[in-house]
């Protein structure tokens, strides 16, 4: 990879979103609607606390997923990756500068996330605040990885949208939001043990309960970062040029 490129589409991506008010919007404050919403909607903060880690992986996973996914297709159906890909530049340099310029919206995203949880809705916390912000900022950065490698299946935005009930909502329903993992059937809890959502829940709602840095803990957040990268690879390997 080249640095000075991979810095570059990360800027150009930036510049893109200093015109694009509404996605930003979209990105950083719809997690905490959500959040707020949901706290109203429970009426308690016992309660909240024991659904908030959970929801601080799944929502900004969801939109970060979704929002990469329709952007990256807009760019290759507009032939701006055609005219990109005409120049010395590599795939991992073109992915890895999408995911650097996500990666700063989504850190913004969940910090505004997390300290209106924290300051407002009554989230209490066992351990670290800002172990919390690492992990929810770690599983943004899934979504983002995950709506990169999905965009190069999809020709349209509809069909992009089209692939979150594939990649999204099956992690989201076995993830152990809903109900204990180890409570599912051996398919299902099968199914929940291969996705990496299913970590990101487990390593918040490790730290929210606990303040130990845990051997189990840590093999989690190696699990969620593994797999973004994985997925980021993913993508560069299935890359198009453009939409046919």
């Amino acid at each position: 990879m080249n640095t000075s490129i991979l810095l570059a589409t990360t800027a150009r991506i930036l510049n893109q979103f200093r015109h694009d008010r509404r996605t930003v919007a979209l990105m950083v404050l719809m997690p905490s609607l959500l959040l707020i919403l949901l706290r109203f909607v429970f009426n308690s903060d016992q309660a909240f606390s024991r659904a908030a880690p959970a929801l601080l992986a799944v929502f900004p996973f969801a939109i970060m997923f979704i929002v990469t996914s329709i952007t990256t297709l807009r760019e290759r159906t507009t032939a701006t990756l055609e005219r990109l890909m005409t120049m010395p530049i590599a795939k991992l340099d073109l992915l890895f500068g999408y995911a650097l310029a996500f990666g700063i919206v989504a850190l913004v995203q969940v910090l505004v996330a997390v300290g209106i949880s924290l300051s407002w809705l009554g989230l209490e916390i066992g351990g670290s605040v800002w172990l919390l912000v690492v992990i929810a900022g770690l599983d943004a950065l899934l979504g983002t990885a995950l709506g990169l490698f999905a965009s190069a299946f999809a020709r349209t935005e509809f069909q992009a949208v089209q692939f979150m009930p594939l990649f999204v909502m099956p992690q989201v329903l076995l993830c152990g939001l809903f109900a204990p993992r180890e409570s599912m059937t051996p398919v299902l809890e099968w199914l929940s043990n291969v996705m990496p959502l299913s970590y990101a829940v487990d390593a918040l709602t490790a730290v929210t309960t606990s303040s130990d840095i845990t051997g189990e803990l840590v093999r989690n957040l190696a699990i969620v970062a593994a797999c973004g990268l994985l997925a980021l690879v993913l993508g560069a390997v299935t890359l198009r040029r453009r939409t046919p």
